[in-house]
């Protein structure tokens, strides 16, 4: 069975390394010429390709931005595809795909968010455990052929990862929450210390809380900006969500109300115990 991995960086790298016993051959399409050539010789894939290879694979990853990815759907619609053929995208936001997913391929999408990844980016970046014991989010799955489904199904077995399905809209919101939400926090607290301190004061009194916060503001600003825009909406909700939480600390603060305060913080102490 043969594999065309569109996106070359951590997502499509680690995909590329966990299944090379799978498939028989795995060939790396990417704008970013460094990325195809170091993806070469890290062995991740067999070779690189363009748009032509993709008409005669098996299995196809769009492992890119989202934006990246409904053009490349409208481009691989054009082709002539099997009709068995499986595509699978990794996009972090599915409403869009799905809706934007030109209707002759249809079937053949299986949309599908992978809930893993790191800060870093970059072929050099993959990780071949990266997808082990971690959640598939798998969208909208009566629109997909039952084949394509079997076939992405056998995949995410294969890397050891647990299955969820789930309805478009509702992946979205709880995304926003869960994973969009944390990032533009993180990114919020490096700018407001970086504004606010000196890099001496940042380096010396830095230590793990502030490091496991700042975390995510490392990730790629292109990538999370077109994340963010897919998701405006249920990001300002989340983001409304979080204002309003900070705004309850802050009074309690203010007014000494240390008491409330702790069975507040004892609140968020749940949210581990049923992670």
């Amino acid at each position: 069975m043969e594999c065309c991995i569109v996106g070359l960086g951590l997502m499509g790298g680690s995909f590329a390394l966990a299944t090379r016993k799978y498939f028989d051959k795995i060939i790396g399409i990417d704008h970013n010429l460094e990325h195809k050539k170091e993806a070469l010789n890290l062995g991740l894939i067999d070779k690189t390709g363009d748009f032509s290879d993709i008409e005669n694979s098996d299995v196809i990853i769009l492992a890119i931005p989202i934006r990246g990815i409904i053009s490349t759907l409208k481009k691989i619609s054009d082709l002539k595809i099997n009709e068995k053929t499986t595509i699978i995208d990794f996009g972090s936001t599915k409403k869009t795909i799905i809706k934007e997913c030109p209707q002759n391929i249809r079937k053949n999408l299986v949309a599908s968010h992978p809930m893993a990844g790191t800060e870093y980016s970059g072929p050099k970046a993959a990780i071949k455990d990266l997808y082990e014991n971690k959640i598939m989010v798998v969208c909208n799955k009566k629109e997909s052929g039952d084949y394509q489904l079997e076939i992405a199904e056998d995949i995410f077995k294969f890397l050891k990862m647990k299955i969820k399905y789930m309805d478009a809209e509702e992946h979205d919101r709880h995304a926003a929450f869960i994973s969009h939400m944390p990032h533009i926090v993180s990114f919020s607290l490096a700018n407001a210390v970086l504004n606010q301190e000196d890099k001496e004061h940042i380096v010396t009194l830095a230590a793990g809380g502030f490091k496991d916060m700042s975390r995510l503001a490392k990730s790629n600003p292109h990538m999370w900006n077109d994340i963010f825009k897919e998701n405006k909406k249920n990001l300002l909700d989340s983001i409304k969500a979080f204002e309003s939480e900070l705004k309850k600390a802050k009074e309690m603060i203010e007014n000494d109300k240390w008491e409330k305060l702790e069975e507040w913080m004892k609140i968020g102490n749940m949210l581990h115990k049923i992670m």
